[in-house]
């Protein structure tokens, strides 16, 4: 008797499950095969290839340097307030104590005359105690004299009335009238100098304290007729105007720039470094410009650390005179030395370093360019310093690699 198998059979889900299962795995090994396989392909002339070098590194950075002025003033206003007249230009020469604006400031010229009407009264009223004191002397000094003159009259009166006392020409009484006259004026005179004394004492005091408040509220009335003079801005020292742009009834605090004037004494050159040097850049560094077909040697004579969008200043000074025909807001290149030049493998500056930021490059190799880490130092406005990673004579991929810098490897078609 035959024996009977019966084929096992799936329900539809578990068909379902197994096919998913098998999709899923077949995805997986795909996108592992293309893990393993990043390759981009790129057209030679859609790149640019760069060969590395061995030679001098010149340790320098390329500036953008502005002309200004060695030495400039600031214009400000002691007070606050607004335009009321203008006198000159922007760009114009003056010289120091030349008008250049008048600031109008009802308030502060109304507290200015109040306080001057005030300490002028009080000036007045030290200036009638003083006189007053002298008055006083005047009056002690007659009385000085008063009692003098009647102890000289009766000391002679005295002296005769003594005689003839002795003589018995006259009475006693007569005598000790004589007597009492001489002794009295005497004492007065005793008691008076003793109060001129302490009188002169104080008076000198009080003098001296008068002169001195009265010194200090001369003072105080010259600061205040000063700073109503002041309403009017004179140029402080002798140069051209700059940075100059008053209008009639605009309103400036106290103390805010109105302009500049540039002392026309030399000039100096002004620019921004990328960030990148901040650790590098010194005082006393050299730079070199060209100007008019002639080369100059510059020194770093400021460095200002404060970073904005991305730069920091410095400020270069020429060794010796500055070019005559220099003017202010010309642009110069400027070469800044940062170091001695040294030997080393050079690769040129390309966009690729945004996006690796010197770690990796591709290198082309038999028309394909493959990843390798790299070791990047410095940096200047030709070559990046290759420190590892590459060779002599190796080409390297130094356009951007936006498109393609997830990739292991690069396929370049002709």
């Amino acid at each position: 008797m035959d024996k009977v198998i019966q084929k096992k059979k799936f329900s539809k889900k578990t068909i379902l499950i197994i096919v998913g299962a098998i999709a899923f795995v077949a995805l997986v090994a795909y996108g592992y095969s293309l893990s393993l396989n990043k390759v981009y392909k790129a057209e030679a002339d859609k790149i640019t290839i760069s060969k590395v070098q061995y030679g001098d590194f010149e340790d320098v950075v390329l500036l953008n340097a502005s002309v200004v002025p060695l030495t400039s003033v600031i214009v400000s206003s002691s007070e606050g307030g607004t335009v009321a007249q203008i006198f000159t230009e922007n760009g114009a020469s003056v010289v120091a104590g030349t008008p250049l604006l008048r600031i109008a400031n009802p308030n502060a010229l109304s507290n200015y005359t109040a306080s001057e009407t005030s300490i002028t009264e009080q000036i007045n009223q030290l200036r009638k105690l003083r006189l007053d004191l002298e008055q006083n002397q005047r009056v002690m000094s007659q009385d000085m004299m008063d009692i003098e003159n009647s102890l000289r009259t009766s000391t002679r009166k005295y002296k005769i009335d003594s005689a003839l006392f002795s003589k018995k020409v006259i009475t006693k009484e007569e005598f000790n009238t004589s007597s009492q006259d001489y002794e009295y004026y005497q004492g007065r005179k005793t008691l008076l100098k003793q109060a001129v004394r302490q009188e002169n004492q104080s008076r000198v005091m009080q003098l001296q304290q008068i002169e001195l408040s009265i010194s200090r509220m001369n003072e105080s009335l010259q600061t205040i007729r000063q700073n109503i003079e002041n309403m009017t801005i004179k140029a402080p020292v002798s140069g051209r105007l700059s940075s100059y742009d008053p209008v009639i009834g605009k309103s400036y605090n106290a103390n805010e720039m109105l302009g500049k004037i540039d002392v026309m004494q030399g000039y100096k050159l002004q620019a921004g470094v990328d960030e990148y040097y901040i650790n590098r850049v010194k005082e006393g560094q050299t730079a070199q410009c060209e100007f008019n077909g002639k080369t100059y040697s510059l020194t770093v004579r400021k460095v200002i650390p404060e970073v904005t969008a991305g730069q920091f200043q410095v400020e270069l000074v020429f060794e010796g005179k500055s070019p005559d025909e220099l003017r202010r807001g010309l642009s110069l290149q400027v070469k800044l030395t940062l170091s001695d030049n040294s030997k080393s493998l050079l690769l040129s500056q390309g966009q690729f370093f945004q996006s690796t930021g010197g770690s990796w490059v591709f290198v082309v190799s038999n028309g394909k360019a493959i990843k390798r880490n790299v070791k990047i130092g410095r940096k200047n406005y030709l070559y990046y310093e290759v420190l590892e990673g590459l060779q002599k004579n190796e080409e390297v991929i130094t356009s951007s690699y936006d498109q393609f810098n997830q990739y292991d490897v690069i396929e370049i078609s002709k």
